[in-house]
């Protein structure tokens, strides 16, 4: 056995590695495939020109069977003050304010009418801005996490799906790191403790089959909105 089927059977024998398994009413959530990650330039960036792939064919299909989708960014006040120690840690998050190119989507995304954007200073797309609401008002059940980086902002956002009661679902091909090693390990941490890590297929065959069973009306449109978080300095 690998060093890796030998630590996946120890967590299993110790009741790790459960199913979540997918719920009724997804959305897409797809984390900071923002230009400061993904763009040559930036002290922040990677490659990640194979997520990005596979984000957008996700998106295609989400698209057409009428699921919400949701992105986010990072995005601070000039002075940071709203960066806290988080930019003490990270410096390169300097380089996110508001007005700067580097904040916005990837432009391969394109973002269509009705599809939010969520503006966060942390790295759980649901610390400290509106995202929870607004997955209960449109009774979401299920989130799909896709985006970067898997150790940072994609896993704080999985722990915190977990505990506001949402099935986690990560296709492995649409999220991505700086560098191998971190990527590797927390999916393995994910899939053992907090959502399920699966193939990007599995999922495409779950919306249709949504599609099919009648539970996604094909071509739903959202509201139009931005979400900021709760303690914008702006407000």
């Amino acid at each position: 056995m690998t060093t890796r089927e030998t630590t996946k059977a120890l967590y299993g024998a110790r009741g790790f590695a459960g199913r979540v398994g997918f719920g009724k009413h997804p959305v897409i959530l797809i984390i900071d495939l923002i230009k400061a990650f993904t763009e040559v330039g930036s002290p922040l960036a990677a490659d990640l020109s194979s997520q990005i792939t596979a984000a957008v064919e996700l998106l295609r299909v989400a698209r057409r069977a009428g699921v919400p989708i949701v992105f986010t960014t990072v995005e601070y006040d000039p002075s940071l003050k709203d960066a806290g120690l988080f930019v003490r840690k990270v410096s390169g998050l300097k380089w996110l304010v508001t007005g700067s190119p580097w904040v916005e989507l990837h432009p391969a995304l394109n973002r269509k009418e009705g599809e939010l954007i969520v503006k966060k200073k942390y790295a759980s797309a649901f610390f400290g801005t509106d995202l929870a609401s607004f997955l209960a008002t449109q009774r979401v059940d299920t989130v799909i996490v896709g985006g970067c980086t898997t150790s940072g902002c994609v896993r704080a956002t999985v722990v915190d799906a977990l505990q506001y009661g949402l099935h986690a679902i990560v296709p492995r091909e649409a999220v991505g790191d700086r560098a191998q090693a971190p990527h590797e390990a927390s999916l393995f941490d994910i899939d053992m403790k907090y959502g399920d890590v699966v193939d990007l297929q599995e999922v495409l065959d779950y919306l249709r089959r949504q599609v099919r069973q009648g539970r996604l009306s094909p071509g739903r449109k959202q509201k139009k909105r931005d979400l900021a978080l709760t303690f914008d300095i702006d407000k």
